[in-house]
């Protein structure tokens, strides 16, 4: 029986303070993209510390289709993600005619494994796309030196890591291509649907300016509030139709003011769980490797072990009962038939992924959860755990 309330797997954070700026925005009559667009363009670039661009999309699988067109991903080329990762990842490869190259992550992190990029290599490869997974950096060093080693392109899928570090660096700074953040509803923060492009070379950064807004030489916000005519333009590419709108940005302008108090929130709540769930039969999330470095905990994923009595599906189940949901992050690419037959996959191609994914728990982390709601969820893994 439910016991209480629901507790949602997640909610957005969202105050007065973007609500006004919502406000303004639709009074102002710029609804689409425009100065709020911008100003939060701006403003995140500036949170990264400088020496990169930012733009603004509708979301992050946009901003990752972007990025690998910028670097001249074409078909026939190949592009190396991780299996355990949201089909996004996979399916821009294939927007561009590429192949997508599944291979296995960490057994510690659920990140990519450095040896399985390595091992994966062929004359086709272009490009890797590393996820960090739940918040925590993956071996950036690592995955780098190959990148140099081969001629590949980099382009991190940070959907879930800000203000994710890594060796004392934001993840948007390492020096990868391009690096692609999302504002998805459950995300660190959020503009409903959105994402964000980040890169530090200015010819890539010029194309997925173009390429954003199907391929038009100067965007529509330029040519309107000029004082001169402008009202010729040229398209230049058959591009895409990618942009963030104002009202959208501005929930983002707020959001990135707190994302800090948020991350202290999120640093907090995963401590605590840490504590209050250690003599449990769970494999608890990893810490970042390097000290002081900053885990985003966009999610805190847990692991049951075979000593926990319980199956997943069935501890899920048993947390619905009492009014809580959970999720699972993820089933991984190898198991989905577009991915699976497409490209011949078996899960004994993927042992590690396949076995985090059997045992894997999201349960829930977000800064609108009150203690009595986290003091709820931990009375309800233990209760059901036996403890």
């Amino acid at each position: 029986m439910m016991t209480d309330k629901f507790l949602p797997f997640a909610l957005p954070d969202i105050g007065e303070e973007e609500i006004h700026e919502v406000v303004d925005a639709l009074r102002s009559g710029w609804v689409t993209t425009g100065p709020k667009t911008k100003q939060f363009e701006a403003d995140f670039a500036e949170f990264l510390g400088g020496g990169v661009e930012a733009i603004a999309v509708n979301s992050a699988t946009a901003g990752l289709h972007l990025a690998l067109e910028a670097v001249g991903i074409k078909a026939g080329d190949e592009v190396i993600v991780p299996t355990y990762t949201f089909t996004s990842t996979a399916e821009v490869v294939r927007y561009l005619g590429a192949d997508p190259v599944f291979v296995d992550v960490d057994p510690v992190t659920f990140n990519i494994d450095p040896a399985a990029i390595r091992a994966a290599i062929t004359p086709k490869t272009r490009a890797i796309m590393p996820v960090h997974f739940a918040g925590l950096a993956c071996d950036m060093d690592a995955i780098l030196a190959i990148a140099r080693e081969h001629d590949l392109r980099v382009i991190e899928d940070a959907a879930h890591a800000l203000p994710t570090t890594y060796k004392g660096t934001t993840i948007g700074k390492l020096g990868s291509d391009v690096t692609v953040f999302s504002f998805y509803a459950n995300k660190t923060m959020t503009t409903g649907e959105g994402g964000m492009v980040v890169s530090a070379n200015p010819d890539i950064i010029k194309r997925c300016k173009v390429m954003r807004l199907h391929g038009i030489s100067r965007d529509a916000f330029d040519r309107y509030v000029s004082k001169t005519p402008a009202w010729f333009y040229e398209v230049i590419e058959p591009g895409f139709k990618y942009n963030m709108p104002d009202i959208a940005a501005a929930m983002g302008i707020h959001q990135l003011k707190k994302i800090r108090r948020f991350h202290e929130q999120r640093e907090a709540m995963a401590k605590r769980y840490d504590a209050e769930l250690a003599d449990l039969a769970l494999i608890l999330p990893a810490r970042p490797t390097h000290a002081g470095d900053l885990h985003a905990w966009h999610l805190y994923p847990v692991r049951l072990k075979p000593e926990a009595g319980i199956g997943r599906n069935e501890f899920i189940q048993a947390m619905a009962d009492k009014g809580i949901g959970c999720s699972v992050h993820f089933i991984p690419l190898h198991l989905h038939p577009v991915w699976r037959d497409g490209y011949q996959l078996k899960p004994e191609q993927f042992p590690v992924a396949q076995a985090a994914f059997e045992a894997e728990v999201t349960i829930p982390l977000y800064t609108k959860m009150s203690d009595a709601d986290q003091t709820r969820v931990i009375a309800a893994i233990r209760e059901i755990l036996g403890a």
